[in-house]
């Protein structure tokens, strides 16, 4: 019998399913897709194998276990089906693990029930990573089924960090503190940064800027997260595509109390018509640095808030790691906008911190350092990689098992 060295990695949404599978020998993506419009009188399903040509099909998807199904059909046609001896277990991405999980977990009953205690502090998110986790577990009951959690890595923030300045006892009560998300992007680029300098990671400190339509900034310090933007949910922090990110508190009493807007009304404005969204009617940033270059005055003002709260975050976490290595650059945006990555920047060299232009112009998928050979701070391009992180941990877990 071949050795099982197969990671089958989900991202189960609302209405939709990423996928891929990893050979964790060489890391070779076998096969990727995404089930996507679940629910909808018309899905889609886009499924690319390793080395063939990529197939798409529109179709109804009642449920995600209809789905998932048909994700195992397309698997199947490839020769790499759910049945393969060679699958050692299921990854699942999911959202909040709050306090207990610490490290990727293989899900029991027990583990289950817990994952659902935490929907309240999670409602967009961890029903939809459950309903893929139930699903999964029934295509192939005898797999284990491994759970990685985005806010473990944000778990050894000191206490002093993680806590709101609010009464103790509401806060344990309502588990009110700072939990921190994008924990598998962070640590995966904060090792990849390390590798990319050619040293340990317990050796580094990096600032780790994860900049998608959701975005975040971590403060890494040897290898372990000491500070992270995000809090009790996605909302806190940098300015994203459609989310606030850092706003007063007394503007939600105050929309309520004057402007008349029910809590969920305010919720849906601070996470679904705010950032860049809110800010200039686009939350894609090519489209905003499309419209700021040819003048409007909206789009320039968008950009310059989000680069503005970016600088702010660079400098608080330089001041939380005392000394910084590096400042890494990822996600959509990170990766693919220099702009934002000058603009970000901009003048920090009293701190070490500078971007060489014509090095942060080239484009290129790979890990790349950016900032001049002068540069006390080494300013980088490290492109993240969520699934493998998720399949390396599954995959080493069910190793040691």
């Amino acid at each position: 019998m071949s050795e099982a060295t197969r990671v089958l990695v989900l991202n189960a949404g609302s209405s939709s399913v990423k996928y891929q599978l990893i050979d964790m020998v060489d890391g070779e993506r076998l096969a990727a897709g995404l089930v996507e419009r679940i629910g909808e009188s018309e899905g889609r399903l886009v499924h690319s194998p390793h080395g063939g040509a990529r197939r798409e099909s529109a179709q109804a998807f009642p449920d995600h276990s209809s789905g998932l199904k048909a994700m195992a059909e397309e698997l199947a046609a490839d020769g790499v089906g759910l049945d393969s001896p060679e699958l050692a277990a299921i990854g699942h991405r999911v959202v909040h693990g709050g306090r207990r999980f610490t490290a990727p977990t293989v899900v029991t009953d027990e583990v289950l029930t817990e994952i659902r205690r935490l929907v309240p502090v999670a409602p967009l998110h961890n029903p939809a990573n459950i309903i893929g986790i139930e699903v999964a577990r029934a295509l192939r009951p005898d797999l284990p089924q491994v759970a990685v959690f985005d806010t473990a890595f944000h778990t050894t923030v000191p206490e002093f960090a993680a806590r709101y300045a609010i009464d103790r006892t509401v806060a344990d009560e309502h588990r009110v503190r700072r939990y921190g998300f994008h924990g598998t992007s962070h640590q995966y680029v904060s090792r990849a940064t390390a590798q990319l300098l050619g040293k340990d990671p317990a050796e580094v400190n990096v600032i780790v800027l994860h900049l998608g339509n959701g975005a975040s900034a971590s403060a890494v310090a040897g290898g372990v997260c000491v500070d992270t933007s995000m809090g009790l949910t996605p909302l806190e922090g940098l300015v994203m595509g459609t989310r606030s990110g850092d706003v007063d508190p007394g503007v939600i009493f105050h929309l309520h109390r004057v402007g008349g807007l029910s809590v969920d009304e305010i919720d849906d404005l601070l996470n679904r018509r705010s950032g860049l969204l809110g800010l200039c009617g686009d939350n894609d940033m090519r489209e905003v640095l499309r419209r700021a270059g040819e003048g409007d005055a909206d789009a320039e003002l968008a950009f310059q808030a989000y680069v503005h709260r970016l600088r702010k975050y660079i400098g608080a976490y330089y001041a939380v790691l005392g000394r910084v290595d590096a400042i890494a650059f990822t996600a959509g945006v990170g990766e693919n906008a220099a702009p934002v990555r000058e603009a970000a920047t901009a003048e920090l060299e009293s701190l070490g911190i500078a971007v060489d232009p014509e090095l942060n112009s080239v484009r290129s998928g790979e890990a790349r350092v950016i900032s001049p050979a002068y540069a006390r701070v080494t300013v980088a391009v490290v492109p993240t990689d969520e699934e493998l992180e998720i399949a390396q941990q599954a995959f080493a877990l069910v190793r040691r098992s």
